[in-house]
């Protein structure tokens, strides 16, 4: 497979020009499965005696999930909570035994969480406060755990990517929670691969078959918008469903072939019922490699869109033989000289995040600032947003075209409290 590959964090000495994005070429494959989360190996260790001091910034339901599997590790200590929703802080506090005076709300509450004490961050709000919200930690000399996507924009994705940059030369752990690479059999499929399995490479493609999240009628504020996972039927807040959730086979795409589209053409529509955000949630998106070699992409998102027991995410590869990974199902090769009879990929929601917050734990204990997650978030998100744009001119646009545009989404943040 021949294009662009994922830029370095240490080689890169700038945020993604667009000649680097389209003609650059810093990390091997070879490097980019050590990058990947090891399962297996940090997740099965036990963490040292050292307690990382953690503050949470987003309580609702995924912040809080999270944070029970950062107790469970054993390597942390939950010093400090922030939500925008005062009673989501507070509810997270009692939770998880934050003193009261370490609780914080409101759109500034991450800021006093940063002072309050806090070795590291752990950001699980909607992605459009990502960016801010990464730069103070970073610039407060904090180590941080992200999820994605990094951002809902260019600007976005070129913000964090600097904050991580600076926290490499600050000596500081930046690690961004995907969890597809996590799994050993996706892991031996992508070995296999590189390996040359497949032979002559002649089409991929990905599925994302995902439910909806609730789209209620529009308020005065956006306040209503920030809670229950709301935020992703809108583009300035989460990016689009496309952004946020069809990121995962995305990203495992990328992963498994080293290297980032240079252009994209698609068509989207909303087929959910009384929407009120301005996300599309059904995606026909064909995406398009230096090379020549073509990657179709279908998301669909809404109830009775998939059957009970298909993946929530697949990434197949056809060219002398047949691959698939995937998050859920079965990851196997069939055919050629490394056949591969896989084994069913369980639990990975749950199993990816354990292994990424071990890793993160030993790479901060064991000084390991090489935030080798990083260029591969960056380079997914931009190709999503890559293909949002290209749905919503109907049309064909190049990777180039985008990084020029740089066109920010705005967030209306009036009437919200400080």
């Amino acid at each position: 497979m021949t294009g662009h590959r994922f830029p370095s964090a240490e080689q890169s000495p700038r945020s993604i020009s667009r000649r680097a994005f389209v003609a650059g070429s810093a990390i091997t494959a070879a490097s980019l499965v050590a990058a990947a989360p090891r399962a297996g190996s940090a997740a099965d260790s036990a963490p040292s005696g050292r307690k990382i001091k953690l503050g949470l910034v987003g309580c609702g339901g995924r912040g809080t999930w999270i944070a029970g599997l950062f107790r469970e590790h054993g390597g942390y200590d939950l010093h400090a909570v922030a939500d925008y929703f005062p009673e989501a802080a507070a509810a997270a506090g009692d939770k998880f035994g934050v003193d009261a005076s370490r609780r914080f709300s409101g759109l500034s509450g991450y800021r006093r969480l940063i002072q309050s004490g806090v070795e590291a961050v752990a950001l699980e709000t909607p992605p459009c406060f990502f960016p801010e919200h990464a730069r103070a930690a970073v610039d407060a000399g904090l180590h941080v755990y992200m999820a994605k996507p990094v951002a809902v924009d260019v600007p976005g994705c070129l913000e964090v990517e600097g904050a991580a940059k600076k926290a490499t030369a600050g000596q500081r752990c930046f690690l961004v929670d995907y969890q597809m690479p996590a799994d050993p059999h996706n892991r031996e499929c992508a070995k296999r691969f590189r390996e040359g399995a497949l032979g002559r490479l002649r089409v991929v493609k990905s599925f994302y078959y995902g439910g909806l999240f609730s789209d209620p009628p529009l308020t005065a504020t956006i306040e209503s918008r920030l809670q229950r996972l709301v935020w992703v039927n809108d583009l300035a807040l989460g990016g689009c469903y496309h952004v946020n959730a069809c990121i995962h086979p995305v990203q495992a795409m990328m992963w498994v072939l080293d290297a980032t589209p240079v252009a994209a053409v698609g068509i989207s529509r909303t087929a959910r019922p009384d929407p009120h955000g301005d996300s599309h949630d059904v995606f026909g998106i064909t995406y398009e490699f230096a090379d020549g070699l073509l990657w179709t992409h279908t998301g669909r998102h809404g109830s009775g869109l998939a059957g009970p027991d298909d993946p929530l995410a697949t990434c197949e590869f056809l060219g002398d033989a047949y691959m698939k990974i995937g998050y859920g199902g079965r990851a196997l090769i069939r055919g050629g000289p490394k056949h591969y009879p896989g084994g069913t990929i369980d639990n990975l929601y749950a199993v990816g995040a354990r292994s990424n917050i071990a890793e993160f734990h030993k790479n901060i204990v064991e000084r390991n600032f090489t935030n080798e997650t990083v260029p591969m978030a960056i380079a997914s998100c931009l190709t999503t947003i890559l293909g949002r744009e290209a749905c919503l001119r109907k049309g064909h646009l190049t990777m180039d075209e985008l990084l020029k545009a740089n066109q920010r989404l705005e967030v209306n943040l009036n009437g919200l409290k400080a």
